[in-house]
């Protein structure tokens, strides 16, 4: 089985052959350990079957956002600064901070701009057949969902419009809601296996804002945009970190069929809970444990998580990410396990 046909299995719990897993690692992960990464990637074909020495990308120039010292300006128009080189930095000035603004500000151009760059949907295209004629899941990015909110209005004042309900709200909702539709609609001509968004929404303990005010506010866009991509028969995968427990019935009611539930915000029990059989947890294992944690204790708690969430059906993966210093025998530890137990 491929692993494009594997992970279709898994996402719509048609018996998968073996538990999908994947390794991420931050842009400065990359630049200060690259010829122990490289080996690693090497090591281990399964676990990283698209890695190419010769075209990877090892950030030995940093992208926009990580660079220390640096002040960015998106295609949004959102002003990003940076402390910590290879670790994005934050938003600092937000375009629509003051709601007059939002009469003459527009959204960057879908069809040719993404948030840091530019976008050539032919060169796209072509990246997916090629992508299709090698067996590889083709997969569309599409933007950010209620973090492009803060970013543009700036928390405090995002967490206040929710309590006042200024009409300006809605009417800045319903422009992101138009230009990702935009964005999905070129996915659709294309014809991709999934399309995934982003949210960052929850945090350690809960969502932001209240179940109540995301049903009606935010709810509505969230069902647009995963019911586009449903209707062109592509799969729903949504990103978000934090804990976000309290709105998973609502967003599998909207579509969605994948998410990444963090374990240390949500727990083992929280996300069993939550996700299973209901849909596709690509479980985020305790990224900020892994800096500290021993290979035993990795071991462990990837053994339980199995434990818990396995399903001859499907709907889990497991995903680690590694940001900041991570000791090289603790993502060792983590690719033993998974080729041990995923495959």
């Amino acid at each position: 089985m491929t692993d494009r046909e594997n992970w279709i299995r898994a996402v719509t719990f048609r018996s998968p052959e073996r538990i999908p897993c994947e390794i991420g690692f931050a842009p400065i992960t990359l630049h200060r350990h690259k010829a122990e990464l490289d080996r690693l990637m090497r090591d281990h074909p399964r676990i990283f079957p698209e890695y190419d020495p010769a075209t990877f990308d090892f950030c030995d120039e940093m992208p926009p956002a990580y660079r220390q010292g640096e002040r960015y300006r998106d295609n949004w128009g959102c002003v990003w600064y940076n402390l910590q080189e290879g670790l994005e930095g934050q938003v600092v000035e937000h375009p629509l901070a003051d709601w007059q603004a939002l009469k003459t500000w527009h959204p960057p151009d879908p069809l040719t701009q993404t948030e840091r760059g530019t976008r050539d949907w032919l060169v796209i295209r072509r990246d997916m057949e090629a992508r299709t004629a090698k067996g590889l899941l083709t997969h569309g990015d599409a933007g950010r969902l209620f973090d492009r909110l803060y970013f543009l209005r700036g928390f405090d004042n995002l967490m206040m419009d929710f309590a006042e309900e200024p009409p300006e709200l809605d009417r800045l909702i319903a422009a992101l809601t138009e230009h990702e539709l935009s964005v999905v609609a070129e996915w659709r001509k294309i014809g991709v296996d999934m399309i995934s968004f982003h949210t960052d929404i929850g945090t350690q303990q809960s969502t932001m804002i209240s179940p109540a005010a995301f049903r009606r506010h935010v709810k509505p866009m969230f069902r647009a945009l995963f019911q586009a991509v449903r209707d062109a028969g592509s799969l729903v995968y949504l990103s978000s970190d934090g804990n976000i427990a309290g709105i998973v019935d609502d967003l599998v009611e909207c579509g969605m069929q994948a998410h990444d539930p963090q374990l240390r915000a949500t727990t083992l029990e929280g996300i069993a809970k939550a996700y299973k059989g209901k849909l596709f947890a690509n479980v985020d294992l305790d990224r900020q444990g892994f800096s500290f944690m021993s290979p035993g204790e990795i071991r462990d708690q990837i053994r339980r998580v199995i434990d818990v969430m396995h399903d001859p059906r499907g709907g889990f993966g497991l995903a680690a990410s590694i940001w900041g210093e991570v000791p090289m025998q603790n993502i060792e530890e983590i690719c033993a396990c998974f080729e041990e137990w995923c495959f």
